[in-house]
């Protein structure tokens, strides 16, 4: 079984580039024995593929995700690159844990040689080691499935399956699963006040969840608020159409399963899922 190191959380803007970080578990451990209260939920194969294009739709502005394996590019958000599925960065480890994964499935790709460059970048936006080539050899890298799937995996290990562990636990739908997991995505499960478990704990202050006998719809509109509220902290994050226009417009609709047809917007752009 591999070992995540740990490290900052995923999504925390490098405020000062180079200096000392805290680093904190990921959520993967502190969920290992949440258990369920019902079956079904994101995890449903077809839920789950509305679950990704949902995310594409926001980090990618496409709903066609398995397009994004060779995406690769540095956003100027202190996390040097950001690339793949869903957003591994160079700055913030979990790329490294990615590549270290594939080179494990596969040793010797054209990957591997990145390995000790990424361990000297992580916690940093430096391309050190990485640059001129690294985006051309991810690209490549891309076409092979056995990359696919290992970036298939960590997004479920890392982001997907502790999102929607926790969401069972707290007895929530298939519409607050993907609001737990679309927050993890962005801002990761550290302890600094924007990850994802002080957001929920912002949340379990205003409102209780079904599994505390709370309304889901109530308890919802609470976990939405915090996540507003820590998107705003960063510039990079501060645009919230993601959730005002999107999740809370599936929630004012009162559609908990997540259901199709969805209708909704990011950044101002439409999308449909029929």
């Amino acid at each position: 079984m591999h070992t995540p190191h740990i490290r900052t959380s995923r999504r925390t803007l490098l405020a000062l580039i180079g200096a000392s970080l805290v680093s904190a578990p990921l959520l993967t451990t502190q969920l290992a024995t949440a258990t369920p209260l019902s079956a079904g939920g994101l995890d449903d194969p077809a839920k789950k593929e509305i679950a990704m294009k949902l995310v594409s739709s926001a980090e990618n502005s496409s709903l066609d995700w398995k397009a994004q394996y060779g995406y690769i590019e540095d956003i100027g958000d202190g996390r040097g690159y950001t690339a793949g599925i869903i957003g591994f960065c160079s700055g913030t480890g979990d790329m490294l844990d990615l590549v270290e994964l594939y080179t494990r499935r596969k040793p010797g790709n054209v990957l591997a040689k990145y390995l000790p460059a990424l361990r000297e970048v992580d916690g940093t936006d430096s391309h050190d080691g990485l640059d001129p080539d690294s985006p051309r050899d991810w690209e490549e890298a891309a076409e092979d499935s056995a990359f696919q799937q290992a970036q298939n995996d960590e997004r479920d290990r890392v982001y997907f399956d502790p999102a929607v562990a926790q969401g069972k636990s707290d007895g929530i739908g298939t519409l607050g699963q993907f609001a737990y997991y679309d927050a993890i995505v962005m801002h990761g499960d550290g302890d600094d006040a924007t990850g994802f478990r002080n957001i929920r704990k912002r949340a379990l202050a205003q409102a209780k969840p079904p599994a505390q006998g709370g309304d889901e719809v109530a308890y919802l509109n609470a976990f939405l608020d915090a996540r507003v509220w820590a998107m705003k902290q960063e510039e990079a994050h501060s645009d919230t159409s993601r959730v005002d226009t999107a999740q809370r417009v599936f929630l004012k609709n009162g559609n908990l399963d997540l259901d199709p047809p969805l209708d909704w917007k990011v950044y101002g752009d439409s999308y449909h899922i029929g």
